[in-house]
């Protein structure tokens, strides 16, 4: 097969792969497992370089997949400035990976888990 299910069901599954790929857009590091984090790095990669196309069908397909939540929120004068996970990879993450052509996340392996002795990894996106 070409992709793992890490024990869930389908629906399930996408909605966590959405959820920690929206995450690492918006934070630009999470640490989970190792399978998850091998299964969202390809997520990731597809999303930024949708963000470098920069056209409306891109922003579209990235809107569609990503979480609606609130990426910043900034204070310009006297206005309030929200920026969601989209606006984020379009407006700062597309313009910083501009001229580089993959590989935009990092996988960097911690100890294990205590509880279950899973394999923990800090997933981040390379600057």
């Amino acid at each position: 097969m070409a992709y793992r299910k890490l024990g869930r069901t389908s629906s399930q599954r996408k909605a966590m792969l959405r959820n920690l790929t929206t995450d690492l857009l918006v934070n630009e590091k999470i640490v989970t497992t190792e399978t998850r984090a091998k299964e969202v790095r390809k997520f990731a990669d597809k999303m930024i370089t949708l963000g470098k196309k920069g056209d409306l069908a891109s922003r579209r397909r990235a809107a569609a997949y990503l979480m609606d939540v609130v990426a910043d929120v900034k204070e310009d004068g006297d206005d309030i400035v929200v920026q969601t996970a989209v606006q984020k990879l379009f407006n700062d993450l597309a313009p910083r990976f501009a001229e580089r052509e993959g590989g935009y996340t990092r996988i960097i392996k911690m100890d294990p888990r205590r509880g279950d002795a899973a394999k923990m990894v800090v997933l981040e996106l390379v600057d």
